[in-house]
């Protein structure tokens, strides 16, 4: 197991800024996030110029890149031929999982189910895997509907985010039956009542989780995803340190 960050940590920087801020951070392992809406990378340069986008993946300054955060827009045969345009940049850049947004509530479960496995598909032609990310307000907010789905689903995984387990619950589901799917992690300090607080400060048991994926013998990342926010007094950088240390102190073991 080891410490990543995604370079969703700085979303107002283009693409070689936040991979140089997260150098600079003395993170050696990275994501990337990939919208259309964002300034990392567009989905439409993956598509129009496939050696562009190859050549902004392997410009990291020697951090390597384990995994690119999807955020696709489009429905049925053009969403799938965007993601094959993302497994076959991973395939290039020798990247080895893609983290997808599950349907939102009320998405019928037998089409989520139907779509992840021509994801799957499409994914294990390339040699890459596919995780769905946990998040409020979607399938992959409820645990069991998580199981089930990867249960259906060979070789599906879980992007696991506990923060969107803990916030607005006042009792958070469990979730620790979805370790054995978990191909990524997504990490920052949650409340019941925010999303994201200073490192220290919520609810999340880094460590209780840390020692779930060692029993588990997890092998891959824990990635920082920590967001910046409008508040003067927080120091952004020193969070995701901050929380960058822990970690390893806790994977390091």
């Amino acid at each position: 197991m080891f410490v990543a960050a995604t370079t969703r940590c700085f979303p107002h920087l283009p693409l070689d800024e936040a991979i140089e801020k997260l150098g600079d951070l003395e993170f050696s392992h990275i994501e990337i996030g990939v919208s259309e809406a964002g300034n990392h990378l567009k989905p439409s340069l993956i598509h129009e110029d496939f050696n562009a986008a190859c050549d902004s993946v392997m410009s990291t300054r020697r951090l390597t890149v384990i995994g690119l955060g999807l955020e696709l827009d489009g429905e049925g045969e053009e969403y799938l031929a965007t993601f094959k345009k993302c497994c076959e940049l991973a395939k290039a850049c020798k990247i080895v999982t893609l983290t997808v947004q599950s349907g939102e509530h009320g998405t019928p479960f037998n089409e989520e189910v139907e779509r992840y496995k021509s994801l799957v598909s499409i994914a294990e032609r390339h040699g890459v895997r596919v995780a769905m990310r946990s998040t409020e307000g979607r399938l992959s907010a409820d645990p069991d509907t998580v199981s089930v789905i990867c249960g259906h689903v060979k070789g599906l995984g879980l992007s696991l985010d506990p923060s969107h387990y803990h916030f607005g619950n006042e009792v958070p589901p469990n979730y620790e039956k979805l370790i054995e799917y978990v191909h990524n992690v997504y990490l920052r300090d949650s409340t019941v009542d925010s999303l994201q607080v200073r490192v220290g400060q919520g609810l999340i048991d880094f460590g209780k989780l840390t020692n779930l994926l060692i029993k588990a013998k997890y092998r891959r990342a824990v990635c920082v995803d920590i967001q910046p926010v409008d508040d003067p007094d927080i120091d952004h950088d020193g969070e995701i340190r901050k929380l960058r240390l822990l970690l390893e102190s806790l994977v390091l073991v």
